[in-house]
């Protein structure tokens, strides 16, 4: 039953990944290709002047901030189905611990970024609001997986249980 709960999670974090790289993919293609913006232009929440602003892009290039969080939403799918193919308990820890650490980075710089939409521009982007959500609700649930995660003693006798196996099956000098 754990294991089927565990699934459901890890589909999920993989679906909004995906939702996520989307949206961002959409992001991008607005600022390369002219694309036009399904957003409001006026008022509190303006995409047009969020991303075109100077913090729509990296610091000392023309490259769309929307490239690190598209790569970023891939990596977070990657892990997800990596999650789908680690046979061990410690695997999967080391999955969950690396899914978490990498919602926490991808969760401080949204802090960063609705820091700059709030204060800085004084209007907010609603797709850049979208993705940020997502990315919350991928902390959150890596938060909850983490939590989850057996105990280091429980991951310590897996581990030697596998050594003896593997011990075990070592050919023996006569």
């Amino acid at each position: 039953m754990k294991q089927l709960q565990r699934s459901r999670s890890q589909a999920l974090l993989l679906a909004l990944s995906l939702l996520g790289a989307g949206i961002a993919s959409y992001l991008t293609s607005v600022h390369y290709e002219n694309i036009p913006l399904v957003c409001s232009e006026s008022g509190l929440i303006n995409c047009a002047q969020v991303l075109s602003s100077p913090y729509a892009v990296i610091p000392g290039t023309y490259l769309p901030i929307t490239l690190p969080g598209l790569g970023w939403c891939l990596i977070s799918a990657a892990l997800a189905i990596a999650s789908f193919f680690a046979t061990t308990v410690l695997w999967q820890s080391r999955i969950r611990i690396a899914q978490f650490a990498w919602a926490l980075a991808g969760l401080l710089v949204v802090l960063y970024l609705v820091y700059v939409e709030i204060v800085r521009l004084h209007t907010i982007c609603a797709w850049c609001t979208a993705l940020h959500a997502l990315i919350l609700l991928l902390f959150l649930i890596t938060l909850v997986e983490l939590h989850a995660l057996p105990s280091a003693s429980a991951l310590n006798a897996e581990t030697e249980l596998k050594e003896s196996e593997n011990m075990s099956a070592l050919p023996r000098s006569k």
